[in-house]
């Protein structure tokens, strides 16, 4: 019997994975049965069961990439020498996210994606441990960031560096969700907002104010 290339049973698992995110973006985790994954996947039942035992196999793979995709994103963003200010680190952040946001793309889908993740995780202790994993790598990672603006002048000594961390996820969370339920959300919106604000005198005397 002809061996299976690894690349082959990538390309099925991709296959699948992208077929049930499509379907799962359109009618949510609960409401998507394993024959919505077969019809759009276009493959048999014993090619997808190969894979994965259950949907909630899916459920929980794809859940992981989308985790594991916003989780580099901030990363790497938080990552960059010199680092950038805020405004610009948001946008890196959420172009990362949506460039390479399946299925093909759709920002919106990809979105309502991430955010039937998050829902899912109140009701599945893995999920949730997942996620709460992510969330306190990137909080330290972006309270380590919050001391080198410190260090270089950028930002004065004030609020915990972890309110600052948490103010900036909670941004682009809040980006996230407007995507999803909204759409035409581009990052550009984000670093343009986050300018203004950060860029406002706060010199005005009492009586102005």
């Amino acid at each position: 019997m002809a061996r299976v290339s690894q690349a082959h049973l990538d390309a099925r698992r991709r296959q699948i994975l992208d077929g049930a995110a499509r379907c799962f973006a359109r009618n949510g985790f609960h409401a998507t049965s394993m024959q919505d994954v077969l019809r759009e996947s276009g493959l048999s039942a014993g090619a997808v069961y190969r894979y994965f035992a259950s949907k909630e196999e899916i459920v929980a793979a794809i859940a992981g990439e989308a985790f594991g995709l916003v989780r580099s994103a901030f990363a790497d963003a938080a990552a960059a020498v010199p680092p950038p200010s805020p405004d610009v680190l948001l946008g890196r952040v959420m172009r990362a996210v949506f460039d390479q946001a399946p299925p093909e793309g759709d920002r919106q889908a990809f979105a309502r994606l991430i955010v039937q993740v998050w829902t899912e995780t109140l009701r599945n202790p893995v999920l949730a441990a997942t996620l709460n994993e992510g969330y306190t790598a990137m909080r330290k990672a972006w309270a380590d960031l919050v001391g080198t603006y410190r260090e270089a002048g950028l930002m004065p000594p004030g609020p915990d560096a972890d309110h600052v961390a948490r103010t900036l996820i909670a941004t682009a969370q809040g980006f996230i969700a407007q995507q999803a339920l909204f759409g035409d959300a581009d990052p550009s919106v984000v670093e343009d907002g986050l300018r203004a604000l950060t860029t406002m005198r706060n010199d005005a005397s009492p009586e102005a104010r």
